[in-house]
C-alpha cells in the first residue's frame, strides 16, 4: 500500500510527512511518500494534497508541475482511489475560488471558496487557532471522533458546499465555518490534521484504513 503526498512546493510537507508516516506505521497501511512524479502518484492507493497560501498561486503552482493533476484524476476520479486534501488542497475541491480574483477549483465537490465574514466584527481573521469540531454527517473518518474534538486552524477563506450532504463538520466563528467536507472517495480539511495533536492523528489514522 502506498500513500503519496503530492509536492508541487506550496507549503512546508515536513510535519503532515512525519505525522503520515507514524500513523501508517501504527495502523500497518503502508509506505508514505512524497512526490511530485505524475508516474509515482498513478501507482499510489492514496493521494494526499497539502496546500499553503492563496488560492489562485496554489492552483498555478499544482498545474505548474506538468502531469501532476491529470494523475491524480486518473487515480482518484477514474479509479476511485481515497483521496484527502488539506487547508488550499481541500479548498481546491471546489467549483471556484475568489481569492484575489475567480479562480476555477478542481469542481470534484461542487462550491465557491470565499472570505471568511464573521457575524461578529471584532473576531478577526484569518480564523487562527483551535476550535471545536461539531460533526454534520457520519462518515468512517470519524470513528473515535465526537463533536467538541478540537482542530488546529490558520485560514481567511473557507469553502461553502452547494450540496449540504457534503458538509461532513463545520466551527463556529460568529457563524459556521467548513470544516471537512466528503463525498464518495473524497475527502477534504480545513484545519491541519498534522498540527491537531490526538484529533488530528486519530483523523489521519481513520484516513489511511478507509475503504471507500
Amino acid at each position: 500500500m502506498l500513500t503519496v503526498i503530492v509536492d508541487y512546493e506550496s507549503g512546508n510537507l515536513h510535519s503532515a510527512e512525519k505525522a503520515f508516516q507514524r500513523m501508517a506505521h501504527e495502523t500497518g497501511a503502508g509506505e508514505v511518500m512524497v512526490t511530485s512524479d505524475p508516474e509515482v502518484i498513478r501507482t499510489a492507493d492514496r493521494i494526499l494534497l497539502p496546500g499553503d497560501g492563496a488560492f489562485p498561486a496554489c492552483r498555478k503552482a499544482l498545474f505548474d508541475h506538468r502531469g501532476v493533476f491529470e494523475a491524480m484524476e486518473e487515480v482518484v476520479i477514474k479509479g476511485g482511489k481515497p483521496f484527502l486534501g488539506i487547508c488550499i488542497g481541500m479548498q481546491m475541491l471546489a467549483t471556484r475560488g475568489l481569492e484575489y480574483h475567480e479562480t476555477a477549483g478542481f469542481d470534484w465537490i461542487g462550491g465557491e471558496v470565499d472570505k471568511i465574514t464573521p457575524a461578529d466584527p471584532s473576531l478577526k481573521v484569518p480564523h487562527m487557532g483551535w476550535n471545536d469540531l461539531v460533526i454534520d454527517t457520519p462518515h468512517p473518518v470519524f470513528e473515535g471522533i465526537k463533536t467538541g474534538d478540537h482542530a488546529y486552524f490558520v485560514h481567511s477563506y473557507h469553502m461553502k458546499v452547494s450540496d449540504p450532504a457534503t458538509l461532513l463538520a463545520h466551527v463556529d466563528y460568529a457563524g459556521p465555518i467548513t470544516a471537512i467536507v466528503g463525498r464518495d472517495n473524497l475527502l477534504g480539511m480545513q484545519f491541519h490534521p498534522e498540527k491537531s495533536q490526538k484529533t488530528g492523528l486519530r483523523l489521519i489514522a481513520n484516513f489511511l484504513t478507509w475503504k471507500p
